[in-house]
């Protein structure tokens, strides 16, 4: 396992391949712009508590979503039928951040791993066109929502949170239908968990994720802001029963 120095050349990391057989690739290095992209570009992604230096990861299996294998269950369509929910992308995107780091039950203590230092890294990203947000609300209440990356073809996951019952599958199903739409590839979730799974997600060699990656970032994507505004029942035909 590598160290990174805060000096070390943002671009470079050790291979994929070299990584722990739980992922872990690297420690240290900081949260520049430069060293996320590169990082992205790579498979690599930091995951590490408050209190923990930087650790870089690249996970095998890992887990992705193909675009066109969302399954939207039957009582999410009903969901999107009802048409209680708007969706606005990148309108609100450090309170997307904020609210995905509240406390969790999941972590010890109620802790999250978005921190004050993560949250500044990825809204400099959002500046630059690169980080995205993908907000469910009803009326003026911010609801629920998603985050993550573009980079090409694909779209990297960081992380989703719900104040109300499936607002952040809202979110999900509206950036899948977009993403068809602008030719995106593939949906980076990271890690296995049954609740991608029950999303469609799919777990992926690393070697197959990496083939996959690089063939993505060839795509030319949606670079910068994305303004979009969509009405929940839009997209109810365009989504398979599951």
């Amino acid at each position: 396992m590598i160290i990174l120095r805060p000096n070390s050349p943002p671009r470079y990391f050790p291979p994929a391949e070299s990584a722990t057989p739980e992922g872990l690739l690297a420690v240290g290095g900081d949260l520049s712009s430069d060293r996320l992209l590169a990082a992205y570009r790579q498979g690599i992604f930091p995951w590490y508590s408050t209190g923990q230096p930087i650790l870089w990861w690249s996970p095998d299996p890992r887990a992705v979503l193909y675009p066109d294998q969302l399954k939207v269950s039957r009582s999410l369509r009903q969901t999107l039928r009802r048409g209680h929910f708007e969706v606005r992308f990148d309108t609100v995107f450090r309170d997307v951040m904020l609210a995905c780091s509240a406390p969790r039950e999941q972590y010890p203590g109620g802790g999250t791993w978005i921190s004050d230092e993560m949250v500044t890294a990825y809204c400099r990203l959002h500046e630059l066109g690169y980080a995205h947000s993908i907000e469910t609300w009803r009326g003026a209440q911010l609801t629920g929502g998603l985050y993550g990356i573009a980079i090409g073809g694909i779209f990297f996951g960081e992380s989703m949170f719900s104040r109300e019952s499936d607002a952040s599958k809202v979110a999900l199903v509206a950036m899948v239908n977009r993403l068809r739409a602008w030719d995106f590839a593939l949906i980076d979730c990271q890690v296995p968990s049954a609740h991608l799974t029950s999303l469609g997600a799919v777990n992926i060699p690393r070697h197959q994720f990496l083939m996959e990656l690089s063939q993505a970032l060839t795509r030319p994507g949606h670079p910068g802001r994305w303004q979009v505004k969509m009405e929940t029942q839009t997209l109810i035909d365009r989504e398979p029963h599951t």
